[in-house]
């Protein structure tokens, strides 16, 4: 799978963690990915996967977050999707009740978790 990078964001999109796997994605991605969100929910055609100016963004919302992967390279997005709600699986595990806090209480184990 060559995602470029996986963020954790709060519901307003302010990044809570981000991993970066390529280096050819900017933080500021997160805040254009909020407004396509926006946007998307205003004309009533939202869909988990989101293509502007040559990147594409797949999400998932859990609770209170998003799990939001970026790519700039053509990716099957259903394996894409499979492996994050496989990761929130794996978060469940560690934190029983997956939602910003218990990401921020456990940034460590999170970061290590991606990094594997």
């Amino acid at each position: 799978m060559s995602v470029s990078a996986i963020f954790i964001l709060d519901v307003k999109g302010r990044i809570l963690i981000y991993r970066d796997y390529r280096g050819d994605i900017s933080t500021k991605i997160a805040e254009r990915f909020m407004s396509k969100v926006n946007e998307s929910e205003d004309t009533g055609k939202l869909s988990p996967v989101l293509h502007d100016d040559g990147v594409t963004y797949i999400y998932l919302q859990h609770s209170n977050v998003y799990l939001l992967a970026v790519t700039r390279q053509n990716v099957n997005a259903t394996a894409v999707m499979v492996f994050l709600h496989r990761l929130i699986e794996v978060f469940k595990h560690y934190f029983v009740v997956v939602e910003e806090e218990s990401i921020r209480d456990n940034f460590v184990t999170v970061y290590e978790l991606l990094d594997e």
